[in-house]
């Protein structure tokens, strides 16, 4: 991998992680379109880490208050107390679906399901599942009206995004207005839920990580690491102020149109 190279794919991991377009997906769309030779899913891992650390620079005393509230209901054995207590809850739940796909369908995402046509497939047909959920939402629930349920159904849409292509922002913001969420509560919810997934990601596949870069120079990666990090910042304050005017549609277009450019040049090669 080249450090321009390194440079386009974190600037693509950190913008499109928190926009609903599927970063993992463009990952893999990106060096096919441009015919660049694919990198090892361990690349991808230290980009998702550029924008873990997104979350937590962004939320961080959010994740003070969560973390404390989860801590004192332990110790208290209560669940009465601040939002944040039950939020953090909430939090561990819809964790746990995604987690337990991620294990069982692990080699499967390190080869087949990084297929472009795979990606272009998923692209659009979750494209239409987006602008099916944004017409039946209610848009007037706040995170802290959500239960158990909808935490639960939000963690099962996430482990979908096991599929490059589906987004694992674009299903947990699905699936969180299709349940009535707000726009802003659940694209709120759905960044605070990237944090634990991304980070058991990178524990998991540390040595992976170690193994598969030994060849790549440090500092190719760390351009990458950091451009990740501050596009991803860019991003995630982008779509915070875009969601409070504006609906997904363009989105949603915008996955239609790239599914078509992708499957145009697999048929034309």
């Amino acid at each position: 991998m080249t450090i321009f190279e390194s440079i386009i794919l974190g600037f693509i991991q950190g913008v499109t992680e928190f926009i609903p377009i599927s970063s993992s997906g463009h990952l893999i769309l990106v060096p096919y379109l441009f015919g660049w030779k694919p990198h090892v899913l361990s690349i991808d891992i230290i980009l998702h880490l550029g924008t873990l650390f997104v979350v937590l620079i962004y939320f961080f005393f959010d994740w003070v208050k969560l973390i404390k509230e989860g801590i004192l209901s332990i110790k208290h054995r209560t669940l009465k107390g601040p939002a944040e207590r039950l939020l953090f809850w909430y939090i561990v739940i819809a964790t746990i679906p995604a987690a337990i796909c991620g294990k069982l369908l692990e080699d499967k995402a390190e080869s087949a399901f990084r297929n472009p046509v795979l990606v272009a497939v998923s692209l659009g047909v979750f494209a239409l599942v987006f602008y099916l959920a944004q017409k039946i939402s209610k848009n007037i629930k706040s995170l802290a009206s959500i239960n158990f349920k909808d935490a639960l159904l939000i963690g099962i849409a996430q482990s979908f995004a096991i599929l490059p292509g589906v987004s694992r922002s674009g299903a947990t913001i699905t699936s969180g207005i299709a349940l009535g969420l707000k726009r802003e509560e659940a694209v709120r919810f759905s960044f605070l839920l990237s944090m634990p997934i991304i980070l058991g990601a990178g524990i998991l596949k540390i040595k992976d990580i170690f193994l598969q870069t030994a060849g790549i120079d440090s500092h190719v990666l760390w351009i990458g690491f950091f451009t990740s990090l501050i596009s991803g910042i860019l991003s995630i304050h982008f779509l915070l102020k875009f969601v409070k005017k504006y609906s997904f549609s363009v989105f949603i277009l915008y996955r239609i149109i790239l599914c078509l450019i992708v499957i145009g040049v697999f048929l034309y090669r």
